[in-house]
C-alpha cells in the first residue's frame, strides 16, 4: 500500500490561488485582431482642404481604428491660422460652416485680420482627446518628409514621429532616400519609440525606379497602392506599374543583395474632403494584426509583416507555415462577389536579361528597366474564398494579390477593381543573418 503524505491546508489553498490567478491572467491576455488604418492623410495644416477634427471624425465614423495625420514638412502643433478666402480656393467653400455646425462656437476660434476672417487650426494635443478611445480609435502623429532631387519629388512618411524632421536632401535620388530614412531611424533611437518610415507613391512624377527602391536598404516599406489620382498607379508604356516595381525590387533584393524584400502598404493620400473629385478618403488602407491598439504594437506588427494592404477586399486570415512551406488565405465572403487570387513570385534561375527604356529618339530615359516575364510571374491562379499556395522550394519570394470582380465604392482610376495585397514570404532562408530576426518576429 502506498502512503500519501497530507499537505498542509494553507499550502493547498496557496497553490490553488496560484492556479486561479494564472488562469485569470491567461484569460485576460488579449487575442490578435485586425485593426484598420490609414497612414497618409493631409489637412489644412498643409495642402489638405479640411479641418483635422472633421477628417478624424470621418475616419472614425467609417470604422477605422487608427489614423496618421501626415502633413508636408509640418506637425500639427503650435499656432496656425488659415484665411477664409484660401479655403474657397482649395475647393472648401462652406468648410467653416460645417466645422461650426459640428463643433460649435465654443470650440471654433475665429478672428478678423485686415478685414479677412481667419480660423485657428487646433493642434493635435488639443483635438486628440476628442477621438482617442482605448481599443477603438487611435491618432498617430505623422509627417510627410517632402524632399526632392533636382526636379524629382521624393516623399517619405514617418508615422509615430515625435519631433519634426526637416528634409535631408542628397546628391542623388538614392542618397536623398537614404538620408531621410536614416534621419527617421535616428529619431526613433533617440526618443526610444518606434517610428515607421515608408516611401510614398514611387510613380509620382516618375521619380523612383525599382532599382532605386532595391538599392536603398534602409527602406523596407513603400506604397503599392495610393489613392491619389495623380500617382500613376498603373504606370504607362515607358514606366512600370507599382506592382511591377515591387516585384523587380524584391527580386533584386533577395537574389542579388541577399536582403529582405519590401513590404507594401495601401494609403489614401487624402487631400480633398468636399467632393468626389481629387484625392478623397476611403480608397486605400492597411489591416494590421495585433493584440492591442497602440502605436508600438501596430508598428511592431507592420515591421514583422503581419498586415495586408487593401483597396476593398477584406481577408479573414493570412497564414504562412514556414515548416510546411504553405501560404494560406481566407477571404471574407461578400454576397454577389467573386474573387481570384494570383500568387506572384520569382524563381531561382530566372532570366536575368534586362533592357533600358528609351524615348522616341532612342535615348535612354530614367525608368525601371525592362525585365523578363520570369520576374514577378504568376505562379498560380486560384478562384474562391480559400486560396492556398504550396511553395516548391525554388521561389525567391511569394506574395498574393486578391482581386474582386467589382469596383471600389470610390475608385481612383477607370477600370479599377477591389484588391488586397499580402506581404512576400518564403524569402527568409535566402537573405543575410539580420533577416533571421525578422523571421522570428513573424513567428515563421
Amino acid at each position: 500500500m502506498v502512503a500519501f503524505r497530507r499537505r498542509p491546508f494553507a499550502l493547498v489553498v496557496s497553490q490553488f490561488l496560484v492556479l486561479v490567478f494564472a488562469a485569470a491572467s491567461v484569460a485576460d491576455e488579449p487575442t490578435n485582431q485586425w485593426f484598420k488604418g490609414n497612414l497618409h492623410t493631409h489637412s489644412l495644416w498643409s495642402d489638405g482642404n479640411d479641418f483635422p477634427e472633421m477628417i478624424c471624425d470621418w475616419y472614425k465614423s467609417k470604422g477605422y481604428h487608427f489614423l496618421a495625420l501626415s502633413d508636408h514638412n509640418i506637425l500639427s502643433e503650435g499656432h496656425k491660422w488659415v484665411d477664409l478666402p484660401s479655403l474657397e480656393k482649395r475647393g472648401a467653400a462652406g468648410a467653416l460652416e460645417r466645422y461650426l455646425k459640428k463643433y460649435g462656437k465654443d470650440w471654433v476660434e475665429t478672428r478678423v485680420q485686415k478685414e479677412v476672417t481667419q480660423v485657428r487650426l487646433k493642434p493635435l494635443n488639443e483635438f486628440r482627446p476628442l477621438f482617442d478611445e482605448a481599443g477603438r480609435f487611435l491618432l498617430i502623429q505623422g509627417e510627410e518628409l517632402t524632399d526632392s532631387f533636382e526636379s524629382l519629388p521624393i516623399h517619405i512618411n514617418a508615422s509615430n514621429i515625435r519631433d519634426l524632421i526637416k528634409p535631408q536632401g542628397g546628391k542623388s535620388v538614392r542618397e536623398t532616400l537614404a538620408n531621410n530614412l536614416i534621419a527617421i531611424q535616428q529619431q526613433s533611437q533617440r526618443v526610444g519609440q518606434p517610428i515607421l518610415g515608408h516611401v510614398n507613391h514611387p510613380n509620382f512624377g516618375y521619380a523612383l525606379t525599382a532599382e532605386d527602391l532595391a538599392a536603398v536598404i534602409q527602406e523596407r516599406f513603400f506604397e503599392v497602392y495610393n489613392g491619389h489620382p495623380e500617382v500613376k498607379h498603373r504606370g504607362d508604356a515607358q514606366h512600370a506599374s507599382l506592382e511591377r516595381i515591387w516585384d523587380v525590387a524584391n527580386t533584386i533584393r533577395v537574389a542579388d543583395m541577399k536582403s529582405p524584400p519590401l513590404y507594401g502598404l495601401a494609403t489614401d493620400d487624402s487631400h480633398n474632403y468636399h467632393s468626389e473629385r481629387g484625392a478623397t478618403p476611403g480608397r486605400g488602407w492597411v489591416m494590421v494584426r495585433a493584440k492591442r491598439l497602440t502605436p508600438t504594437t501596430l508598428i511592431n506588427a507592420i515591421q514583422a509583416g503581419d498586415f495586408y494592404a487593401s483597396s476593398g477586399v477584406e481577408l479573414e486570415d493570412v497564414r504562412y507555415d514556414a515548416g510546411a512551406s504553405r501560404l494560406e488565405i481566407s477571404i471574407r465572403d461578400q454576397p454577389g462577389r467573386k474573387f481570384v487570387t494570383e500568387f506572384v513570385g520569382t524563381r531561382t534561375g530566372y532570366d536575368r536579361t534586362t533592357h533600358p527604356i528609351v524615348d522616341d529618339k532612342g535615348k535612354e530615359i530614367r525608368a525601371t528597366r525592362r525585365y523578363s516575364a520570369a520576374v514577378g510571374e504568376v505562379l498560380a491562379k486560384v478562384n474562391g474564398l480559400r486560396p492556398t499556395y504550396q511553395l516548391k522550394g525554388d521561389e525567391l519570394y511569394v506574395r498574393a494579390v486578391i482581386t474582386a470582380d467589382v469596383a471600389p465604392v470610390n475608385p481612383a482610376f477607370d477600370g479599377q477593381l477591389q484588391q488586397a495585397w499580402t506581404q512576400p514570404v518564403g524569402w527568409e532562408k535566402r537573405v543575410a543573418a539580420p533577416a533571421a530576426e525578422a523571421t522570428d518576429a513573424r513567428g515563421n
